[in-house]
């Protein structure tokens, strides 16, 4: 049974990978091909100058709104 469930593990993430890696060529900006979908710094900044694609989930808190102070 843990075979089966690391083998479906194994094949869900080399398809997300490659998944990432196609809509990167689409995208280019959000960076994908490198941060496979994790909000990176640079990715949350290509969303501010380009805005949200097609791809990215809006259940997902996108950017971060709370302030910050410079002190």
């Amino acid at each position: 049974m843990y075979f089966s469930i690391a083998a479906a593990s194994v094949i869900a993430k080399t398809f997300r990978d490659e998944y990432m890696e196609k809509i990167h060529n689409d995208y280019p900006y959000y960076d994908w091909i490198n941060n496979k979908g994790y909000p990176t710094v640079a990715h949350r900044a290509a969303i501010l100058e380009h805005g949200v694609s097609p791809y990215h989930r809006r259940s997902f808190n996108l950017i971060d709104t709370q302030m910050t102070l410079n002190l």
